[in-house]
């Protein structure tokens, strides 16, 4: 690391961040992305080791590298917890702030600015956004890729438990659009519900390990691992590779609606809702039929009044007439968190115990 007396800033566009050794080998504390109720403890902070292979940046007034910027050498930093959208403008404008971490929430909400407001801060400095926590919806990435430059739109895909990780840059993503990327940490596999590997394009359960005899990255309080002989764990999340080897996701395996037999991954559905400039967030989820199984229910949270009607016909280019929602339900509050998750279950089940969804 080099040693220098500018104090250099990186922003933190998510709550709930916490560093609690900086001077050792970093651990920290963090509620899982599986929704296992306490938290996992984590040996390390593993975006240092992805930033390093990054490739070199310069900060301040002498070179560092990206590692510098996941908080390696943290004395040297201002974290920034940052929820509104023109207030992170303003602060990467006034601190020449260089590497920003965004979830997708963040991004949407800077991106459905008004272009003016958006425009006129200086944002020339950064060359790194680095998302990660949550899925993007493709438009989304390819807004801000077309805004900043592929080079400085960063990817990482893991979860909290860091047993394996996947990187892409905006560029390569746009040569595989929808990717997460290659494994870069560890080892991943899609497999069938039988534990066999299936071939590229087929979509399956993604099993992670961090190799063969590799010690755990973590340790679950409150909670047990989903795993399989040979160390591999999951964390729930269904995908596929590309014959490149590039991973895709589908949506959570809890997630998934299966509506005639035909599978619905809420996720592709609520990117095509939150593509339609008054959504601000959408949560999509499976409620009972009696002719179906499931229905897709949409529940949005628009910015400006909306019908079903309206986002009905905006969904019919862009998603399969099977996924598409057959009722709609409007709120006033927001869905998603600053993180970017969405409370699913719980939703669901708000509304199997409460009154019926509206009608078609």
């Amino acid at each position: 690391m080099t040693d220098s007396p500018v104090r250099r800033v990186a922003v933190v566009l998510f709550e709930g961040f916490t560093v609690l050794d900086v001077y050792g080998p970093v651990q920290a504390f963090a509620s899982a992305r599986t929704a296992r109720p306490d938290g996992s403890w984590h040996r390390h902070f593993e975006i240092v080791t992805v930033a390093e292979k990054a490739g070199p940046v310069k900060a301040g007034e002498g070179p560092t590298t990206h590692a510098d910027y996941a908080f390696s050498d943290a004395p040297a930093y201002d974290i920034l917890l940052v929820p509104d959208a023109v207030r992170a403008l303003g602060l990467i404008e006034r601190h020449r702030v260089d590497w920003m971490y965004a979830v997708p929430t963040m991004m949407h909400r800077i991106w459905r600015l008004p272009e003016a407001e958006r425009t006129r801060f200086d944002v020339s400095s950064l060359r790194v956004v680095f998302h990660m926590a949550a899925p993007c919806p493709p438009w989304l990435k390819e807004a801000w890729i077309g805004w900043l430059g592929g080079e400085r739109i960063l990817e990482l895909y893991g979860g909290t438990e860091a047993q394996a990780i996947t990187f892409i840059t905006g560029t390569e993503w746009l040569e595989h659009r929808g990717s997460v990327g290659r494994v870069l940490i560890g080892e991943m596999r899609v497999l069938d519900p039988d534990g066999h590997e299936l071939p590229p394009g087929q979509v399956g359960e993604i099993w992670m390990r961090r190799g063969p005899d590799a010690p755990p990255t973590y340790r679950y309080v409150g909670a047990n691992p989903k795993t399989r002989p040979g160390h591999w764990e999951s964390l729930g999340d269904m995908g596929w590779k590309d014959e490149q080897g590039y991973l895709y996701l589908s949506d959570r395996e809890t997630d998934m609606i299966l509506v005639g037999g035909s599978n619905v991954y809420p996720a592709e559905v609520e990117a095509a809702l939150e593509e339609h400039p008054a959504v601000a967030s959408s949560c999509v989820i499976g409620l009972p039929d009696e002719e179906y199984g499931n229905l897709v229910h949409a529940i949005v949270h628009a910015v400006t009044p909306l019908t079903a009607e309206e986002l009905g016909a905006f969904l019919g280019g862009r998603v399969a007439k099977y996924k598409r929602p057959r009722t709609f339900e409007f709120v006033t509050t927001p869905l998603r968190g600053d993180d970017g998750k969405v409370r699913r279950s719980a939703l669901r089940a708000e509304r199997l115990t409460s009154h019926p969804p509206p009608a078609r």
